[in-house]
């Protein structure tokens, strides 16, 4: 993954992040409160397919596992448990894994497994999705803790690329990103420049500008998704190198 460490010039640096939803969760207090629960919403939305993976690799089969994650959030919400959050570690992944460890090791889901997700589904899952994605995962005897990791590296980086394909569309470029995306990764060669030169009607000079300003806008893409997950004043800079070592666990 290819990110470049150069700051957009369009105010897409990490100083716009002020305000976050993590932040917003956490000084709300009642996580049934309007703005605390959109926020939290947001969030464990992102959240839900890492927590599946961490339970699936924890030994439950699909069924179970979905169960298990969409009860743990109905949980999250019923119990408040987002006012034992730890505001001084910061990271809400942190808080969530401790949480749902904590659910998990809890009777409480063996002598309730006839009302699972107490009657309703909070977060929106898709079970066949999720199992698929979960299928995709490499076979190399991860730990759940590593899963998790993993997944939550790679959904991150699918939002901030959703994201920056939803800005580019919007704007008429749709076509461009398609064909710029594998340069996120650094897979163009010079080759992959001059075809997409002759396809454009532009030069390579102009293509490689293209590139360069579209790792730009990935890279404040992705800190902007990174920085909702952590609590007020905290650098998602610093959380790159976490990021990109889940990739490789």
């Amino acid at each position: 993954m290819a990110l470049s460490k150069e700051h957009p010039q369009n105010g897409g640096g990490v100083g716009q992040f002020a305000t976050t939803h993590w932040s917003v969760v956490q000084r709300a207090g009642d996580s049934r409160s309007p703005e605390s629960a959109d926020a939290l919403e947001k969030l464990c939305s992102a959240y839900w397919y890492p927590l599946y993976a961490f339970v699936r690799g924890s030994g439950h089969g699909p069924e179970e596992a979905r169960d298990l994650t969409q009860d743990f959030f109905a949980m999250l919400l019923e119990k408040k448990w987002i006012s034992d959050a730890d505001p001084q570690r910061g990271r809400f992944r942190t808080f969530l894994l401790v949480a749902l460890k904590r659910f998990l090791t809890n009777e409480w889901h063996r002598s309730q497994a006839t009302k699972r997700g107490g009657g309703c589904e909070w977060i929106a899952m898709d079970g066949f999705e999720a199992e698929e994605r979960f299928g995709l995962e490499p076979r190399d005897n991860a730990t759940p803790e590593v899963l998790f990791q993993r997944s939550w590296a790679t959904t991150l980086i699918a939002r901030a690329q959703n994201r920056l394909r939803g800005e580019m569309v919007a704007a008429g470029e749709g076509e461009r990103f398609d064909a710029l995306e594998p340069a996120l990764a650094g897979e163009h060669t010079e080759v992959g420049y001059r075809e997409l030169a002759v396809r454009f009607g532009v030069t390579e000079s102009t293509v490689k500008s293209w590139v360069l300003r579209l790792r730009r806008r990935f890279r404040a893409s992705l800190l902007n998704e990174i920085s909702q997950t952590l609590a007020e004043g905290q650098d998602p800079e610093a959380e790159l190198p976490e990021l990109m070592a889940a990739l490789a666990g």
